[in-house]
């Protein structure tokens, strides 16, 4: 709301100036074209404000520095050609400086925002957010997984994300597919990326970063890790060997999520509901709330029910972690029979 009257008083302003600035000049119907201009000004201003918002204040820094090196060096141009020119077409002089001020201007600009990125200002934000090592890379496969999000919002990961030019690029792609499936990936990757944007003690740092002659979005991920020194945050299995075996680190958001799942040990009870047949003959196949498969051994004729079993064995894979068990009765009743054979 305050934004908003801060806005409205913005124009009012702008409008009411270039009305009476114009009125100064020509009488009331003209003037009105000044109020048009003053209008027209604000709306700039604001439109120009929303995408500077959207810049990260090291980029802002970088092109203020890159614009005021390109100043300075168009006039050091322009003051020695001004004794070269000196004998004659002195009228000439104005008009290259003014060239020569919008080339340096405009390449100090875009050189000063682009290549900050490759620069620390601890200044920024904490020193050590942005030491070589502290980058992290975000892989398009973790976005669309969207788990990073939540892991942002509980405060257990602050600072600095990198998110590549290219991975946007390869979002953006997906979201345009003629693939129902495929599109619906993608926009749900971008409106991940906007709420990690608003999520507290996050920053997003889109980085332009490119290697043209790498082809495949994962080597351009690996490239932008050993340049960087950075992580790369990733769910893809495929990416993490490739990765690993060329020394880059790597969080994998299934690693953290298989160490985060409750510990189970062999002698356990727990209660499941049995969902379908397993693979093996009498297998029932139960689930826990955080994904775990469950096997259960003759358990084929209770799907549906929910039973209490008896977990024999845990089997750790790259894919998740998997319980095998056995109903309790079935148990109870070999331990009874155990019991009246001795």
């Amino acid at each position: 709301m305050t934004q908003l009257l801060i806005r409205f008083i913005l124009i009012v302003a702008c409008s009411a100036s270039g009305y009476f600035i114009a009125f100064k000049y020509t009488d009331f119907p003209l003037s009105l074209f000044g109020f048009l201009a003053g209008f027209l000004v604000a709306i700039f201003v604001i439109q120009l404000e929303q995408a500077i918002r959207k810049v990260t204040l090291r980029v802002i820094f970088g092109g203020v520095i890159g614009t005021l090196t390109g100043l300075v060096i168009a006039f050091l141009f322009a003051y020695g050609l001004s004794f070269v020119s000196i004998l004659e077409k002195q009228d000439l002089f104005p008009w290259i400086y003014m060239l020569l001020t919008c080339i340096l201007g405009y390449l100090g600009l875009v050189l000063g925002s682009k290549k900050s990125e490759e620069v620390s200002f601890s200044f920024f934000g904490s020193p050590k957010a942005f030491r070589a090592g502290d980058y992290r890379i975000l892989d398009t496969s973790v976005i669309i997984d969207g788990r990073i999000a939540d892991i942002c919002d509980t405060g257990f990961m602050e600072g600095n994300l990198i998110v590549p030019r290219f991975v946007l690029d390869e979002l953006q792609h997906i979201a345009d597919s003629s693939d129902s499936m495929k599109r619906s990936r993608g926009r749900r990757g971008l409106d991940i990326l906007n709420r990690m944007q608003k999520s507290a003690g996050m920053n997003i740092e889109v980085v332009d970063q490119d290697f043209p002659k790498i082809k495949g979005v994962d080597g351009k991920l690996v490239a932008l890790a050993k340049k960087m020194g950075g992580k790369i945050i990733t769910n893809d299995f495929n990416l993490n060997k490739v990765a690993e075996l060329q020394g880059i680190r790597i969080l994998n958001v299934n690693e953290l999520a298989n160490a985060l799942k409750p510990v189970v040990l062999p002698g356990e009870m727990m209660t499941v509901k049995i969902i379908k047949e397993g693979k093996e003959p009498g297998q029932g196949v139960a689930y826990l709330d955080d994904g775990t498969m469950v096997i259960v051994d003759n358990a084929v004729k209770r799907q549906g029910e929910t039973v209490e079993v008896l977990v024999t064995s845990v089997l750790q894979t790259t894919a998740g972690r998997m319980i095998f068990s056995e109903i309790k009765e079935v148990n109870q009743d070999r331990g009874s029979f155990g019991a009246g054979s001795h």
